[in-house]
């Protein structure tokens, strides 16, 4: 929700100056966790969100090659840990402080230049509608329906499966833009509030780099996406069980 904050003009005031404001020491604890809130956003999370991209562009080669990515990606060692340390945990901090911050923040459009507060507004949005596309995602992908460790074929025709309804055909098409935007503006907002880009022009010129991100992104999620839907239906089947496929092979 926008608020506006309304407060006397001083005499000889200037209208607030454009640029995000640095994470600065002395803040108490809460210096600490927007460090970390902000680093985690790069890595681990960010890092996850373009290997998933790309993993998923797989899909543009083919069934084969698709279920060859998944196949690796589900064979790491410890996978559960691995998932757990440096995905589930980041995201899950990364994305409640981000609430904490949002219900703590304000937002005066009338007072702040468009970065300062639709920027904020775009990216406190987007970064929750990513989110809640992430967990129901990873929850029907990774938990529901065929186990896909150990079943890597079945990976292409799952999602194909899911994406017969047009309500998660939806969900994909507007969670990819989301992820997409918040994770270039995040790239954005980082090299701000660290001081790697300084001053108006480096921060605007940056800021055609991290479109070029966005687009990449979104052109990576979008081909992936197309290629689900345009290649003709693959069967999703469990693995058989060793006793099942004995039987079977002595008919």
């Amino acid at each position: 929700m926008v608020t506006s904050v309304s407060r006397p003009a001083a005499a000889g005031v200037a209208r607030i100056a454009a640029g995000i404001a640095p994470l600065r020491a002395g803040q108490g604890r809460s210096f600490l966790w927007r460090r970390l809130h902000s680093l985690c956003g790069i890595f681990p999370v960010g890092a996850f969100l373009l290997e998933h991209f790309i993993s998923n562009a797989f899909a543009t080669n083919g069934p084969q090659a698709y279920a060859g990515e998944v196949k690796f990606l589900t064979g790491i060692p410890f996978l559960v840990f691995v998932e757990t340390g440096f995905i589930y945990i980041p995201i899950l901090y990364h994305a409640l402080y981000g609430f904490y911050i949002w219900y703590r923040g304000e937002s005066n459009v009338g007072d702040y230049p468009f970065i300062g507060n639709w920027g904020y507004l775009l990216q406190r949005w987007t970064g929750a509608i990513a989110f809640f596309y992430i967990v129901w995602h990873t929850v029907t992908m990774r938990w529901l329906g065929v186990h896909l460790v150990g079943n890597a074929g079945a990976a292409f025709g799952k999602v194909q499966l899911e994406l017969n309804h047009p309500w998660a055909l939806a969900a994909y098409v507007v969670g990819v833009f989301c992820a997409s935007v918040h994770f270039s503006y995040g790239i954005w907002l980082f090299a701000a509030k660290w001081g790697i880009t300084t001053g108006a022009q480096g921060r605007r010129r940056f800021g055609y780099v991290c479109a070029a991100v966005c687009l990449f992104f979104l052109v990576l999620g979008y081909a992936a996406l197309y290629s689900f839907l345009r290649t003709p239906p693959q069967p999703v089947t469990a693995p058989e069980s060793p006793v099942a496929e004995e039987a079977r092979l002595h008919r």
